[in-house]
């Protein structure tokens, strides 16, 4: 929603092309622009009531002919109708770093580096002509700039002789000053430091030191003090918090258990939310956006088993009516209910996870679908509506969504049980997952398959090349498949600390030899019949990935497969022609290999 609540932001389709759309409030005509080709958007902001800023990646050539992940800025002017790019000649991958954007819509701050050999600075980015204006200089060893509420860059965080350096200003008049330097692991390095209350030296933080989950503390930024507790969960971490519209105060946090709980810390928006839970009790309600002053919301409502509405709620009037309706006329009695389960790993581990069942079936002797989440790291499943859940609980399967270790939300002990594991003990948290619903008599063990996209392609493709007497097949959409060249390729882990932390969590301190974990180096193993596909404009997981895979399987001329490239695509379906094709694909697939009664 716009910050003057008249109009609401939205992506679509049109002449087969991905577009962002825009439209009044109370009226059905609508107005868009395309998104760039070959791109997948990351995010989209209002800047102002006439603005738009994107976000798009797009996969790249660099070095050598080598690929990488180049993020830049796309602004859309409503009342010129223009598209335009705001991105520095020669910059770094990096280009959609934003700090702050103006409530006017008339600047905004993106940090970027001159050049891919530089440290970031910080431009004053004018959106009436894209001028750029250098307002924070390039400091040794900083990647990471942050900036209040106000538009102040405050903080700096930096990497350098193996140390987590923390610089600190409270004005812009003020110079940056060192305020603390600290080795990874330190029992005080591992906090989120990305909001300060403006024109203050005190703020908010997430760390996991004194719970082992992440819990929100107030802190202070020039002392690096943690304080108070303000709220923690004695089960789960807190995953994002936010302040106030003016940055003055704290508002909310939110953090998972199955589902998304919001803590308001207002009084009137805490009664607010009860008051629109109560009015649609059938469903799970989030505040989507709202405009500037609270007046104008956009509510979703949903459920594992409903796609769910958009509401308008206008607090003026008290008036709360549906404004779109996601997969209008889907039938309710043919979808699934879903439930929230754990079950224990072979070393002891519980592993929760989501089970759906088949409508209109006895739960016993069922064909399974394992469907692991993508990721995979700090990334979780959740009582979510999934189509693609439904469509194989539809056709008789029950499907499993294992949060393996590794997965976010559930500790740091939890969390670091994943280090070094993929392909190991995380592939172990599925095969006990089968084995437990085995146990229960719910699954035939001989009728078992995994289907998954991104990380979770990956780990079905994984599944039959490392467990083949298990499993009778696999589908991978947007499946990784060389883990050194994933690594290689996706530079959002450009600055040498970010780059060593995530290259360290997936090799366990190189305790791991990916080659042996990556299905390209293993194709030669595969004996299951595997279903491979991928879009050709995927910028997160790039098709060089599953290309790969294709020749490794022809090369070694023992492999049954179906490779389908779906091209404008990204790391997922943008048009539905697309996404009913996979589905056709994936039902005709299990029919053959694992067929349901």
């Amino acid at each position: 929603m716009a910050p003057d609540g008249q109009r609401i932001l939205f992506r679509g389709r049109a002449n087969g092309k991905d577009i962002i759309a825009y439209r009044g409030v109370d009226e059905a005509k609508k107005s868009y622009f395309m998104v760039p080709d070959k791109s997948d958007v990351n995010w989209i902001r209002w800047a102002g009531n006439d603005r738009i800023v994107i976000s798009v990646a797009q996969t790249i050539e660099y070095y050598m002919g080598g690929e990488g992940l180049a993020t830049f800025l796309v602004l859309h002017d409503l009342k010129t109708k223009t598209t335009s790019i705001l991105r520095r000649k020669g910059q770094g991958m990096d280009g959609d770093n934003v700090l702050f954007i103006d409530p006017d819509g008339q600047y905004l701050l993106l940090s970027v580096q001159k050049t891919p050999s530089d440290y970031p600075s910080v431009f004053r980015v004018t959106l009436n002509d894209g001028k750029m204006t250098e307002v924070v200089r390039p400091q040794n060893s900083v990647w990471n700039w942050f900036a209040d509420d106000m538009g102040i860059v405050r903080i700096g965080v930096g990497w350098q002789n193996s140390k987590i350096r923390f610089y600190y200003r409270r004005t812009a008049d003020e110079n940056f000053v060192q305020i603390g330097a600290v080795r990874p692991g330190e029992k005080d390095a591992l906090f989120d430091i990305t909001r300060v209350v403006s024109g203050s030296d005190d703020g908010y933080v997430l760390s996991d030191e004194k719970s082992g989950r992440q819990a929100l503390y107030k802190f202070n930024y020039r002392t690096r003090q943690i304080g108070d507790l303000v709220y923690g969960h004695d089960r789960y971490d807190v995953d994002d918090y936010w302040l106030n519209s003016d940055g003055s105060a704290l508002e909310g946090l939110v953090y998972t258990d199955d589902r998304e709980r919001v803590v308001w810390f207002d009084a009137a928006t805490k009664k607010l939310q009860a008051q629109i839970d109560k009015a649609i009790p059938d469903q799970q309600a989030w505040v989507v956006s709202r405009s500037g002053d609270g007046s104008r919301m956009l509510i979703l409502g949903m459920a594992p088993n409903d796609p769910g509405l958009y509401y308008l709620l206008d607090r003026k009037s008290g008036e709360m009516k549906i404004l779109g309706e996601r997969q209008k006329g889907l039938p309710p009695a043919m979808l699934a209910t879903t439930t929230a389960v754990s079950y224990p790993a072979r070393d002891g581990t519980d592993i929760p996870a989501y089970l759906t069942l088949p409508p209109g079936r006895e739960a016993k002797k069922l064909p399974l679908i394992i469907y692991p989440h993508g990721g995979p790291y700090g990334v979780r499943d959740k009582l979510n509506y999934d189509a693609e859940v439904q469509l194989l609980a539809n056709r008789g399967y029950v499907v499993l969504q294992p949060n393996y270790r590794g997965s976010g939300g559930y500790g740091t002990a939890f969390s670091d049980a994943g280090r070094g594991q993929i392909g190991v003990k995380m592939q172990d948290d599925l095969d006990d997952g089968m084995d437990w619903l085995v146990k229960s008599g719910t699954v035939d063990a001989k009728r078992v398959c995994v289907v998954g996209a991104s990380y979770g392609g990956y780990a079905a493709l994984w599944a039959v090349i490392r467990n083949p007497e298990r499993y009778r097949c696999a589908a991978s959409f947007a499946g990784v498949t060389d883990w050194a060249a994933i690594l290689k390729y996706d530079r959002r882990f450009l600055s040498r600390k970010a780059r060593a932390s995530w290259e360290a969590k997936v090799t366990g301190d190189d305790t791991l030899n990916l080659s042996i974990v990556s299905p390209v180096q293993q194709a030669s193993r595969l004996t299951r019949p595997v279903l491979i596909a991928h879009g050709d404009e995927d910028s997160i997981v790039p098709i060089s990935q599953s290309k790969k895979l294709v020749a490794a399987l022809k090369e070694a001329g023992n492999a049954d497969f179906e490779y389908k490239v779906y091209p404008g695509e990204g790391h997922g379906f943008a048009d539905p022609v697309n996404q009913k094709d996979w589905f056709d694909r994936l039902e005709a697939f299990l029919a053959k290999h694992n067929p349901a009664p």
